[in-house]
């Protein structure tokens, strides 16, 4: 039995705002748990994060364990200087930085 009622909510990562197209990892989720937090919310229910594969369904994913790269914030990226890791030009840096993308292009980009 438990000690004590808790509650939560589900909010998938994809469904958090970002300025590219789908949530990410980033402020927003930060922001979030911060709200979890001062509600006294005590679970936090995402959908699966693996990566996706045929309909862009997680429930169809080519690896269990793996994240999906559509979810790594690229701001954070920036500010941390990983992004050099990722070998973007210039270019496309301001091209997923600056505009909203659908995730098709984020896929393009990412990959």
């Amino acid at each position: 039995m438990l000690e004590k009622r808790r509650a939560g909510i589900l909010l998938p990562i994809s469904c958090l705002p970002s300025p590219y197209g789908i949530g990410s990892f980033g402020k927003a989720a930060y922001d979030f748990v911060d709200f979890l937090k001062e509600t006294k919310q005590t679970y936090w229910q995402i959908l699966p994060i693996c990566p996706t594969s045929f309909g862009d369904s997680p429930y169809s994913s080519p690896a269990s364990f793996a994240g999906n790269p559509y979810f790594i914030d690229l701001d954070l990226l920036v500010v941390t200087n990983d992004v050099i890791s990722l070998k973007l030009t210039e270019e496309a840096l301001i091209n997923l930085i600056y505009k909203r993308l659908q995730l098709y292009i984020v896929d393009k980009m990412k990959y």
